[in-house]
């Protein structure tokens, strides 16, 4: 006898099929694994994470050119009235300043270092000096200039700020289109009202004076009426200006890194000042920079 096999409904067995799928389409929505699991749990997969962005700044620059005034010469640190690049605190030898290139490059740093700098020279000589600096395509090139540009026969001869302005961008362009990968090191000028209240203490430094040393802020020296006060606040205020505008248009480079104003705030003394003018930094001065320099490039942040 044949055996009669029972079928289920054509509509149940429709909606059952129904019924499993969309628990199919559930269990992948919310995530669970086959045996229930959180998101994230076994039998999932999870994004990588994203790599760390490379920093933008590198502590360790294998080579160095630096450009700016009489300071970074090392002017009358070693005999008087003469470029003594030696103590440079940029690039020198010296074992007395332990300069920064010396610091950053060990060894090496006589052959991969460079002074571009110029004794008397202002912001605006700075792109040239900028575009001889690039030949050597150093990794860092560091920049102090400004005192010149306040130091001038009157305060009506300061370079105007708009103008200092223009001339640094000019510079940190001309470096650019060269070298847009450089990182570059922006000291801050120093305090001249400081320099000329120490050096004024000096009879032999205010004789060096006399030569036409800085006249807006030096001449005059023991004059203290309002006249003279009022000369010196105004060669002060504008090198405020100068930091001010080096701070902004650094800011605006992502290779671009200042000192913060330390050498601006550093309190030179009579034993970092020049023994022959009494105004430009020593050897012991010179030293000072290159510690406020090294400690400035080498943090991980501005």
């Amino acid at each position: 006898m044949a055996r009669v096999v029972e079928r289920e409904p054509r509509g149940r067995a429709r909606g059952r099929a129904a019924l499993a799928a969309l628990a199919v389409v559930a269990l992948a929505l919310t995530g669970c694994d086959a045996a229930g699991g959180n998101p994230g749990a076994s039998g999932t997969r999870r994004a990588a994470p994203s790599p760390a962005p490379a920093p933008a700044w590198n502590t360790g620059p294998r080579s160095l050119a630096a450009v700016g005034d009489s300071i970074t010469r090392g002017f009358d640190a070693c005999t008087v009235l003469s470029d003594c690049p030696e103590v440079s605190w940029a690039t020198g030898s010296s074992e007395e300043v332990d300069s920064l290139a010396v610091r950053l490059l060990g060894a090496k740093a006589a052959e991969r270092s460079w002074n571009h700098a110029v004794t008397g020279a202002r912001m605006a000589d700075v792109p040239a000096q900028m575009e001889r600096a690039a030949a050597h395509r150093p990794e860092l090139v560091t920049v102090m200039a400004g005192a010149n540009d306040a130091c001038r026969s009157s305060v009506g001869a300061m370079t105007p700020v708009a103008d200092f302005r223009a001339q640094f961008e000019e510079a940190l362009r001309t470096l650019r289109a060269r070298l847009p990968k450089a990182q570059v090191f922006v000291v801050s000028v120093p305090d001249l009202k400081r320099l000329w209240s120490e050096g004024r203490t000096n009879p032999l430094g205010k004789q060096v004076w006399k030569l036409g040393l800085c006249p807006s802020m030096l001449g005059d020296a023991d004059a203290l009426d309002a006249a003279a006060t009022q000369r010196r606040n105004t060669v002060r205020d504008r090198v405020a200006d100068y930091n001010r505008v080096l701070e902004e248009v650094c800011a605006k480079d992502d290779k671009c890194r200042t000192d913060g104003g330390a050498v601006h705030g550093f309190r030179f003394g009579t034993g970092q000042l020049s023994r022959w003018d009494w105004f430009h930094p020593s050897v012991d001065g010179q030293a000072r920079l290159a510690e406020i320099a090294y400690r400035a490039v080498t943090a991980k942040g501005p």
